[in-house]
């Protein structure tokens, strides 16, 4: 198991050196009470929402292992746009308040899911024909911050991290060659804890031996400097038109028809 230190989210630049350090940290106290009831509340209606709909068996993720895919639309997802408590440790990290959000989302599994190898959302994105930089020689093009809906453990099928991978050139391990201390470098929180990520760093899902749901939701940033060619245009103008004007301006780029 990961030794992960909880950091207030008061405690910005902590936050920030280990999160530049790690590729990763683990941040307490961003959403109230209320806020992660009404998450919570969000996420199981999806989740009962995609479960009739899609079998264990044919779960977008392998068996059992779901992504919520984009749910902006929704305003459980949508609170998490500009929260205060988040955006001040963003900024931080990416040393400017012209970053700009990329979605909204996040993933769950249920009982029975297996163990997911070892991945990083993001491919190379430099394609240098002289192989002198790639997408893990600059800093953080895009962060995803994931909101635990449930206390994460070693039963219910928590994530595990590889610390310092998202700026290293080695190849992630498949499955079978993974070493041991990988596939149990597991992080265990409890619900309302948000991982703020590099998404360059190695991470996968754990199997759920439990009989519960394991449910994470999420938003991300882009850098500033980063411009990605295809984005999420999954909000329409008239939820755009209800957002805070800070929230607003992050999500610029994702009105449907844009």
């Amino acid at each position: 198991m990961l030794d992960v230190e909880l950091v207030h989210y008061s405690e910005v630049e902590k936050a920030t050196a280990i999160f530049h350090r790690d590729g990763f940290v683990a941040i307490e106290g961003t959403l109230s009470s209320k806020q992660l009831r009404f998450a919570q509340e969000g996420a199981r209606r999806v989740i009962s929402e995609q479960l009739t709909a899609i079998s264990l068996e044919k779960a977008n993720r392998g068996y059992a292992r779901y992504s919520f895919g984009s749910q902006i639309h929704h305003p459980e997802w949508t609170q998490l746009i500009d929260l205060p408590t988040v955006l001040s440790l963003v900024e931080h990290i990416f040393g400017s308040d012209a970053f700009y959000c990329s979605g909204a989302g996040g993933d769950y599994s249920m009982p029975g899911a297996k163990i997911q190898h070892l991945h990083s959302d993001i491919r190379e994105f430099f394609h240098d024909p002289l192989n002198k930089v790639t997408y893990q020689d600059v800093p953080t093009p895009m962060l995803v911050i994931n909101f635990l809906m449930v206390d994460f453990t070693e039963a219910n099928g928590t994530i595990r991290f590889i610390p310092c991978t998202h700026r290293t050139r080695q190849p992630i391990p498949s499955l079978d060659d993974e070493p041991n201390w990988m596939k149990q470098s597991i992080l265990c929180a409890p619900a309302g804890t948000a991982i703020f990520r590099d998404v360059r760093c190695w991470h996968g899902g754990t199997a759920n031996r439990s009989d519960e749901h394991r449910p994470m939701t999420s938003v991300g940033y882009y850098a500033p400097w980063f411009h990605r060619t295809r984005l999420d245009h999954s909000m329409s103008p008239s939820i755009y038109d209800m957002l805070s004007p800070r929230a607003a301006e992050l999500c610029r780029n994702m009105i449907i028809g844009d």
